[in-house]
């Protein structure tokens, strides 16, 4: 195979900390009078599987729309950028942007007792409740506030320790025993909390590993069958991702990423309705691959897909999940690759969640060979990359889309909407803000905007999950696309920078429709 390794930049001891910024997540507030017989916001319990698509507790439909965040597999113990800013601002501000899952890769070291969590800030209370805590008390926290935030996680075993990465789910110093058993450990700890919906057994397996080839030692899917019964003996409510190999009878792909022995080979359960397939698949800023040369490029990446990892998709025999995907989007070709696949995994407003589920690479700046959601800074967001994402970004958990069930003024209702802006810091040359919007109103909401004016020379630096437009000290601010639509009661947030500061906060005027 001709991919490189991604290269996670190690946390630096003199790590830059920066003014964070506060971020807050899109929600959505139940209605108390609400009949007790209205559907459930989609996303609730546990998940399990029919066909290809991925169905909830009460059996609605869902998709994963979400992103990596590295580092617990890493000489860290820990996600990154906890040295910069607090991991419930990260998670806040994943929320907001409108992604509903969080892939957590980790590594075996986590379950040693030497593993101490290093590089996180605790000045100025940031992250003040994993001081004192080990690396897997530290997951606790996330998974608590992912889940309170609405965001489901899915557990990654990226590598069987810090070192690297490894083409076989084992090692001569993690053998399969410590796999399957650190597997089991994991769903047990997370047993009957279903923010945690399932576990990824093993990053990106390559050759030598097989599929279906029927030799023990190399034979992933054997592998992952062993492994998904004993995570399943413990935890039967869990999803199973597998990801695919490298190479299946001579044809070759990206590591992870070739699913092709799923038609001949499937992954058979104990427990039924519980395996979804996992591809991963990269462009020219991680390697160069035969399909970008081709002159047909980018037509002909859909049949690419189709041979590899979408058929499972279309033919309906399970949910296929593209767990990494990613890009520095420097080239042309992979601006194209980023905007064919985007198209290919179906895009929300058309299709739903009768779509191909993801959780884009990444959230971190310091993947080497892709860059992330953040900028350098671990604050500011990457606009663009971010932007190509948007039409296949899928509702939070629990949705923020209109509620059917709303009883309602039969004539229509009232559209309206309040907004609370707050700042969040100011250390004078600046400042971080955020607005909340509020359907105040009777009616579901389509989309929103705010206005304020500052009593100063205050200007917007840069802002998230919402366009504007400043005339002299006057801003608009508008919804992005994936957080104008508010049930009755439902919120959505966005945040901004701006300078300088000391301008206090001002009365924001919100107008609905």
């Amino acid at each position: 195979m001709f991919r490189s390794l991604r290269r996670a930049l190690c946390a630096a001891a003199a790590a830059l900390l920066l003014i964070l910024a506060g971020v807050g997540a899109q929600t959505v507030h139940a209605d108390p009078a609400a009949p007790e017989d209205r559907a459930a916001a989609p996303g609730a319990g546990y998940w399990h599987t029919s066909g290809r698509q991925m169905l909830d507790a009460a059996g609605q439909p869902v998709r994963i729309a979400g992103i990596n965040w590295f580092g617990f597999e890493t000489a860290n113990y820990t996600p990154h950028g906890l040295w910069a800013r607090d991991y419930k601002s990260m998670i806040d501000q994943m929320k907001s942007l409108g992604y509903n899952t969080i892939r957590l890769p980790y590594s075996d070291d986590l379950f040693k007792s030497g593993t101490v969590p290093n590089s996180i800030d605790f000045s100025g209370g940031k992250n003040a409740d994993l001081q004192g805590l080990g690396s897997l008390q530290i997951m606790d926290r996330i998974v608590a506030y992912a889940g309170q935030v609405g965001l489901k996680v899915v557990l990654d075993r990226h590598r069987p320790d810090a070192a690297g990465q490894s083409a076989l789910w084992y090692t001569s110093a993690v053998p399969e025993s410590t796999w399957i058993a650190n597997l089991k450990a994991l769903a047990t700890r997370y047993k009957g909390n279903p923010t945690v919906v399932g576990i990824d057994l093993h990053n990106e397996p390559h050759d030598p590993a097989c599929w279906g080839c029927g030799d023990t030692t190399r034979d992933w899917r054997l592998a992952a069958q062993r492994a998904g019964n004993a995570v399943l003996s413990v935890n039967p409510e869990l999803l199973i991702f597998v990801e695919g190999v490298q190479t299946f009878n001579g044809v070759s792909g990206w590591w992870g990423g070739n699913l092709m022995g799923v038609a001949q080979y499937p992954v058979q359960l104990d427990v039924p309705n519980r395996v979804v397939y996992s591809a991963h698949d990269y462009a020219t800023s991680v390697a160069q691959q035969s399909w970008f040369s081709d002159p047909s490029f980018p037509a002909n990446m859909p049949g690419i897909w189709d041979k590899y990892w979408g058929y499972i998709f279309k033919q309906n025999i399970a949910p296929v999940w593209v767990g990494e995907f990613g890009t520095t989007l420097q080239s042309t070709i992979d601006q194209k690759w980023l905007a064919a696949l985007v198209s290919y995994l179906r895009p929300t407003g058309t299709y739903g969640a009768d779509s191909i589920s993801w959780t884009f690479w990444s959230w971190n700046p310091n993947s080497g060979d892709t860059g992330g959601i953040l900028k350098d800074d671990w604050t500011t967001v990457d606009t663009v990359k971010d932007g190509y994402l948007a039409s296949v970004k899928a509702p939070g958990f629990p949705s923020g889309g209109g509620d059917p069930g709303d009883p309602g003024d039969p004539g229509g209702g009232t559209a309206a909407c309040t907004a609370a802006y707050t700042v969040s810091s100011d250390w004078g040359g600046g400042f971080n803000a955020e607005v909340k919007v509020t359907n105040s109103g009777t009616v579901a909401l389509k989309s929103w905007k705010t206005t304020w004016t500052w009593p100063g020379a205050q200007k917007v630096t840069s802002m998230w999950n919402a366009s504007y437009t400043q005339s002299g000290a006057t801003v608009t601010a508008a919804n992005a696309d994936h957080n104008g639509a508010l049930a009755v009661g439902g919120s959505a947030s966005f945040g901004f920078g701006g300078a300088p500061g000391g301008g206090g906060a001002p009365t924001v005027s919100c107008t609905a429709t």
